[in-house]
């Protein structure tokens, strides 16, 4: 509270005025605003109390009122910190970044030594990503008490300056700021302060992007022992070598990475690399990969990768080995770890005879790694009790030719019925019949598979969710959220539904508005493409929490991929399906007027066959079932509310157009379709 405004009240009000932030802090605005209006009482026009009211009723889900208090509260006092804090929380709560930081300026102004003041608006600053501002503002912060005060020894400070510094390309000044923090230490860091080992590496990737990879090495090689973050160390160094050409060195520093994790890809690019080995080079890559897979046996890397670039008898010698060794393992996924090979038509052949050549025992079964025949000669075809080798093969072939670059789904449907007869409880194969269904175009059959699926392991998330996946595919919208029910919580507001929303599940979200547009039920649809969009505003909002918690915790790295991301976040495949769908709703709207009445939209275009007269009729008989629709939907909400809230009755909004009635009934249908547009054009063109 200002020092004038302070002057404006009495002992009371003032221990009053401390309970109100308190309570506020706390999110106890019940209690907040009775203290608040106890002040106001006594001094109606004491602009800090009314602002911070403002602030209450903003968290209470008041925005207009807020806005209209702090307005009054700014009349009463124009030269108080706080109205002007408050009325920049309020714009920044409405996402307007611009208006909010002119009234945070405006606050620092009349109170220039406010810290929280300056963390606001230099939060406000990078999620605008206005990097000149945020240096300036973290400067201040660094310097606001003085080169001996405590801000000046605190290592978030000085490293949020070299973040602000490093986002807006100032290499050299990032590096600076963070060497001259650690001049500033009186004695080393501990060895296993987490904090300084990352700002360390954060260094160091700075150093390396100022293109001085043999200062980043030199850098790197004296923290090596001591930091905390081994393998990103070891990572750091291995391509560092490598980009200088020391290849000797970087093959050792490679080799040491697989000999930590032989089943990671890019070691074993970086290793290739290290040996100078072309990609065409395939008899010495061939060598490469048999060497790590006698040495890590039970790796799966080093027997895949060489499918990718083997040919011919050499292929086939390797695809049976490895296609033996998984299905005698019984592994699932077999077939989704070596599907991507049927680009190449050749390989697909072969992988399809020699499953085939399992399946009827003309095969040569592996024995110590090695193909050898059976001294008795005798075939190894599926017998009445069929082996889990024979299960194995059954479930591949079936995958194999439900796929759509080896289909032939009648004989899919032939082999997955021969495995489900053999083994009926085993709920792989029932999923894989359920998507031959799906292929096969017939959704509802899909449908009833997959839920034959669930029904076997009703505890598994996984086929419960694709359960409700193939019900929503097949316009089943009422019967997938019950089986999504089963996995929500019971108390959440709005049901099953509620929850999926709250936990931004947006797979869920996306099928059900795709599966309310193929109905016609554009109110429901745009309903649930709106959701998917509110899920993106609340990422994007959600950084405001990292931009502190981040330097807060030292985690520098993954704060700035955070940031790089975000820049990017509407990108995601699940923006651009809502996004392409809502447009597409919007434009209806805009062609056909009549579809803005959510209540003649089961009419299916009937409207058109009427005449005038019989339309009116038509229309009026249906917009009078949906207001009686809409009055019982009230009335059955209103006795649910019985106790609502928590302790301080804060409870959820109540959503006051479930079907989405109102979004429908837009009067200018293209520019709402822009905001989804807009967002599409600029990062999916």
């Amino acid at each position: 509270m200002s020092q004038q405004q302070q002057m404006q009240l009495g002992s009371k009000e003032r221990s009053l005025f401390k309970q109100v932030v308190e309570h506020y802090e706390a999110k106890h605005f019940k209690k907040g605003i009775k203290a608040a209006n106890q002040i106001l009482n006594k001094n109606p026009n004491h602009g800090d109390t009314q602002a911070m009211k403002a602030l209450i009723m903003n968290a209470q889900g008041n925005s207009d009122e807020a806005f209209v208090l702090c307005k009054a509260a700014l009349k009463n006092a124009m030269k108080s910190h706080v109205c002007w804090h408050v009325y920049g929380v309020l714009w920044r709560c409405v996402k307007n970044y611009e208006e909010a930081s002119k009234a945070y300026k405006f606050a620092l102004k009349l109170e220039p030594d406010s810290q929280q003041i300056l963390r606001d608006l230099a939060i406000l600053q990078m999620q605008m990503r206005d990097y000149e501002g945020y240096i300036k503002s973290r400067r201040m912060i660094l310097q606001s008490s003085g080169p001996r005060g405590k801000n000046s020894n605190s290592r978030q400070n000085w490293t949020g300056l070299a973040v602000a510094q490093h986002l807006a390309g100032d290499l050299y000044d990032a590096e600076k700021t963070l060497t001259t923090f650690e001049e500033t230490l009186r004695s080393p860091p501990s060895k296993s302060d987490n904090e300084h080992s990352e700002a360390v590496l954060y260094k160091n990737t700075i150093i390396a992007e100022m293109g001085e990879t043999e200062r980043a090495l030199d850098h790197l090689e004296a923290v090596f022992k001591n930091n905390l973050d081994r393998t990103a160390v070891m990572e750091m160094r291995a391509q560092y070598l490598l980009q200088l050409g020391r290849s000797q060195e970087a093959e050792k520093a490679y080799r040491a990475l697989l000999d930590r994790n032989p089943d990671y890809r890019m070691y074993y690019e970086g290793l290739r690399k290290a040996l100078n080995l072309e990609d065409s080079d395939f008899e010495s890559l061939k060598v490469l990969y048999d060497e790590w897979a006698r040495k890590s046996p039970r790796s799966d890397t080093p027997k895949r990768v060489p499918l990718d670039f083997l040919e011919g008898e050499e292929f086939r010698i390797a695809a049976d080995q490895y296609l033996q060794q998984m299905l005698h393992k019984g592994v699932p996924s077999t077939f989704a770890n070596i599907k991507s090979l049927y680009s190449n038509s050749a390989k697909r052949d072969t992988v399809q005879e020699l499953v085939e050549s399992y399946l009827d025992g003309t095969y040569a079964p592996l024995m110590n790694g090695s193909s050898e025949k059976q001294t008795d000669g005798e075939k190894n075809s599926i017998t009445e009790k069929p082996s889990p080798f024979d299960m194995a093969v059954l479930y591949f072939l079936a995958q194999h030719y439900n796929y759509h670059r080896s289909q032939d789904l009648a004989r899919a449907m032939e082999l997955i019925d021969r495995a489900i007869e053999a083994q009926p409880e085993e709920v792989n194969f029932h999923m894989t019949k359920a998507r031959i269904w799906k292929h096969r175009g017939n959704s509802r059959k899909a449908s009833e598979t997959m839920e034959k699926a669930r029904s076997l392991d009703e505890k598994d998330r996984y086929i419960n969710s694709k359960a409700a996946k193939y019900q929503l595919r097949n316009s089943e919208n009422d019967a997938a959220a019950a089986n999504m029910g089963k996995f929500t919580r019971k108390e959440a507001v709005g049901g099953p539904l509620g929850d999926l929303i709250e936990m931004q599940c947006m797979w869920y979200i996306t099928e059900d508005g795709e599966a309310y547009l193929r109905q016609g039920k554009l109110g429901l649809a745009l309903k649930r493409f709106m959701s998917v969009n509110d899920i993106f505003d609340t990422w994007q909002e959600d950084q405001f929490d990292f931009h502190t918690f981040s330097l807060r915790k030292g985690q520098i790295r993954a704060y700035i991929d955070m940031v790089k991301w975000q820049d990017h976040l509407r990108e995601h495949p699940f923006f651009s399906r809502a996004a392409i769908s809502a447009v597409q709703i919007y434009l209806r709207l805009f062609d056909d007027p009549h579809l803005r009445d959510e209540s003649l939209h089961g009419m299916n275009g009937s409207l058109d066959k009427m005449s005038p007269s019989e339309a009116k009729k038509a229309q009026k008989k249906a917009r009078k079932a949906r207001e009686k629709q809409e009055q019982a939907d009230h009335e059955k909400a209103d006795a649910k509310k019985t106790a609502g809230g928590g302790a301080d009755g804060d409870s959820k909004k109540e959503d006051k157009d479930p079907k989405g009635a109102k979004l429908v009934a837009t009067a200018e249908p293209l520019s709402d379709a822009m905001k989804f547009l807009t967002p599409l054009l600029e990062f999916s063109p």
